[in-house]
């Protein structure tokens, strides 16, 4: 979405020293330096990820030049105003600082602390860049951008959705009755759990075990196994835990 004009912090401020020019779905643009009298401006490109806790922005940055008299056109064509996904800054802001020769130190970090246009923001971007940036890869399955192991399975990089497609799906490692000690250190492992992608596979939460001495935790899994025998079920160990995962599909005990 297009932003309406905001302020701009005075030229000289120490911090914040990044403008965001624009940003879609999976990147996002900014400057430190906008001047009329430079025959070009370095824009840092930065990835972000979609997932179904929040866009999530990417530590690792690339950089382009773009002459001074074309950057509202490319950012025309990088942000198009079709997308609705796309936002870009105020053009009168741009053009403001422009105008000033506005320059500043690159920051170390991109954060809510070093954006000069961060009220412009879409709210979901502001509040990726309130949390620390992430390592980020390609989906094996289909390519979108996902933070780095987050979801790994078989050697192989997922994102949430395929994650929770393949391995919470039909042809997952789902059993029946308790696990033995060794199995359950090769049971799935994920960043998190997401219920509404669990409930287009059919697939219902049976308990979340947290902060828990492990064997009390596999003790608490293989007591709600045993006693619902018959029916499949899924651990998948979570950062702080376990979480128990049971087919809907399946017959009732």
């Amino acid at each position: 979405m297009r932003a309406e004009p905001g302020s701009v912090v005075a030229a000289g401020a120490i911090a914040p020293s990044a403008f965001v020019l624009g940003a879609n779905a999976s990147t996002l643009a900014f400057v430190n330096a906008l001047r009329a009298d430079a025959p070009s401006a370095a824009a840092h490109l930065v990835p972000m990820a979609q997932t179904p806790i929040g866009t999530v922005v990417g530590d690792a940055w690339q950089n382009v030049t773009i002459a001074t008299a074309s950057l509202l056109d490319w950012l025309d064509k990088t942000f198009p105003p079709d997308d609705e996904r796309a936002f870009v800054a105020p053009l009168r802001d741009i053009e403001l600082l422009a105008r000033i020769n506005w320059q500043a130190q690159l920051p170390e970090r991109l954060d809510e602390n070093s954006v000069l246009n961060l009220e412009d923001l879409p709210e979901e971007l502001a509040e990726a860049l309130a949390h620390l940036p992430e390592p980020l890869v390609q989906c094996a399955a289909c390519r979108r951008l996902c933070v780095r192991d987050h979801f790994a399975w078989r050697e192989k990089q997922l994102c949430a959705w395929d994650y929770h497609r393949q391995v919470f799906g039909k042809r997952g490692p789902w059993r029946s009755g308790a696990y033995e000690p060794h199995r359950l250190q090769t049971v799935p492992s994920a960043a998190y759990v997401a219920p509404p992608l669990l409930d287009e596979a059919g697939v219902d939460v049976v308990l979340a075990i947290a902060g828990l001495d492990e064997s009390v935790a596999q003790a608490v899994l293989n007591a709600i196994l045993s006693a619902d025998a018959r029916r499949a079920h899924l651990a998948v160990r979570t950062p702080d835990g376990y979480t128990l995962l049971r087919e809907r599909s399946a017959a009732p005990a």
